[in-house]
C-alpha cells in the first residue's frame, strides 16, 4: 500500500513538472517567410532568393532551443538581374559547379546548440549543402511570430570553388569571394 502510495506522489508531481515545461515545436510558414543570398564579386554582387522547403523551431516555454531547416535549391533564383543573364547565372548556381541541384536538391541546417544572449541568441548548426555537413555558428533573433538570422557562409567548405582566388590564379576581376551572405526571416 505504501508503495502505491508513494508511486501515486512521484507520478503526480511528474505530470505538475511537465506542466511548467512546455517544449514545442512550432512549424515555419514557408509561403510568409524568407531566404535572401548574396553573392559578392571584385565586380559587385548578386542577389536573390532560395525557397524553404520545410522548418520548425522548438521552444520551451518561450526560449527557443532548437531547430531544423530545409532549403529547397532547385529554386535558387538570382533577383537582380533579368532575361538572358538572369537564365544563365540561375543555370550556372545550379549546375555542378556550384550547387548541383541535380544531385543536391535540398540543403539543410539542424541546430546543434542555443544559447539565450538577451533578446538573441547565439546558434551553432550543422549546414549541409551538395552533401557535405560543416558547423555554423549565427546569431538569431526572435520577437513574436518572426525569427530573423544574417549567416556568412565559405561556399569552398562544401567544394562550391568556382572562380575563388584561393584555389585558382590569375582571376582579377572575375573572382568570386569565398564567403556568401544568408539573410532568413522566419514567420511561424
Amino acid at each position: 500500500m505504501k508503495n502505491n502510495f508513494k508511486m501515486a506522489i512521484v507520478l503526480v508531481v511528474t505530470i505538475a513538472f511537465a506542466s511548467f515545461t512546455t517544449l514545442k515545436d512550432k512549424q515555419v510558414n514557408v509561403k510568409e517567410s524568407q531566404v535572401n543570398w548574396t553573392g559578392h564579386k571584385v565586380t559587385g554582387q548578386h542577389d536573390g532568393t532560395i525557397t524553404l522547403k520545410e522548418g520548425s523551431l522548438e521552444f520551451d516555454g518561450a526560449t527557443l532551443t532548437g531547430g531544423a531547416f530545409t532549403m529547397d535549391m532547385t529554386s535558387i533564383n538570382t533577383t537582380d538581374l533579368e532575361g538572358e543573364y538572369k537564365t544563365k547565372l540561375d543555370g550556372h548556381l545550379k549546375a555542378d559547379d556550384f550547387f548541383g541541384t541535380d544531385k543536391f536538391p535540398t540543403a539543410t541546417l539542424k541546430f546543434t546548440k542555443v544559447e539565450a544572449l538577451g533578446s538573441d541568441y547565439a546558434v551553432t548548426g550543422d549546414l549541409t549543402i551538395k552533401g557535405i555537413t560543416k558547423p555554423v555558428t549565427f546569431k538569431m533573433n526572435v520577437a513574436k511570430n518572426t525569427a530573423t538570422a544574417a549567416l556568412k557562409i565559405d561556399r569552398t567548405k562544401y567544394d562550391i570553388k568556382y572562380g575563388s582566388a584561393s584555389f585558382f590564379d590569375n582571376l582579377q576581376d572575375k573572382a568570386i569571394y569565398d564567403e556568401f551572405d544568408l539573410n532568413v526571416s522566419l514567420k511561424f
